[in-house]
C-alpha cells in the first residue's frame, strides 16, 4: 500500500484541470517518471511556484472538481511519480477520481465546511497530515495545532487501495 501521509500542498481554488495538472504537451512521454518535473507546471493561482511547493508534498488539499477537464491517466501519474498518492477535495471529476484509486491512490472527498475549516486553519503554514487508513482519520498538524478529520471511502476502492490498484487488485481476483 502506498504512503498517504506527509507534507500538505493547500490549493486554494475550485476546477484544477487535467491540464494544469500535467501539461498535454507532455503526453507523449513514454513513462511515468518523463512526467514528473511538470506537475501542476500551468497552474493558474496567485503565488503558486510549482518548483518550489512540489518538492517535499506528499498531499494536496483543495476544493471542488478537482481533475476536470480531459480524461487521461497522465493526471495520476504525474502525482504519483512525485510520491502525491492523496489529495483531499470536496469533489473529483468522476472519471479522475477513479484513475486515482485505479493506481491505488486515494481521492478522498469532505464536504465543503470540513474544507473550508482546513484553509482556515492551516493553509499558509507547514502542515503534515498523518492517516490511519483503517480507522478512516487523518490527522493534521501545524506547530500546536491539530485537527482529527474522520474520512470514509467504498469498500471497492479502500480494496483497490489495499492491492495497490486495479491491476493487482485484478490479478489477485481474475
Amino acid at each position: 500500500m502506498k504512503n498517504f501521509s506527509g507534507k500538505v500542498l493547500f490549493l486554494n481554488r475550485a476546477d484544477i484541470n487535467t491540464d494544469e495538472i500535467i501539461p498535454a504537451k507532455y503526453l507523449t512521454e513514454s513513462t511515468k517518471e518523463a512526467l514528473k518535473p511538470y506537475l501542476l507546471e500551468d497552474l493558474k493561482l496567485d503565488g503558486f511556484d510549482q518548483k518550489k511547493y512540489i518538492a517535499d508534498t506528499e498531499v494536496i488539499v483543495t476544493r471542488e472538481n478537482f481533475g476536470c477537464g480531459s480524461s487521461r491517466e497522465h493526471a495520476p501519474w504525474a502525482l504519483e511519480v512525485n510520491d502525491i498518492n492523496l489529495v483531499i477535495a470536496v469533489d473529483f471529476a468522476r472519471i479522475f477520481r477513479q484513475n486515482m484509486y485505479n493506481c491505488g491512490m486515494m481521492a478522498v472527498e469532505l464536504s465543503a465546511d470540513v474544507i473550508d475549516m482546513l484553509f482556515n486553519k492551516f493553509s499558509g503554514r507547514e502542515t503534515s497530515i498523518e492517516t490511519d487508513f483503517n480507522a478512516g482519520t487523518f490527522i493534521f498538524k501545524s506547530g500546536e495545532i491539530t485537527e482529527k478529520v474522520s474520512f470514509s471511502i467504498s469498500d471497492f476502492d479502500r480494496d483497490l487501495v489495499k492491492a495497490g490498484g486495479w491491476v493487482d487488485y485484478a490479478d489477485a481476483r481474475y
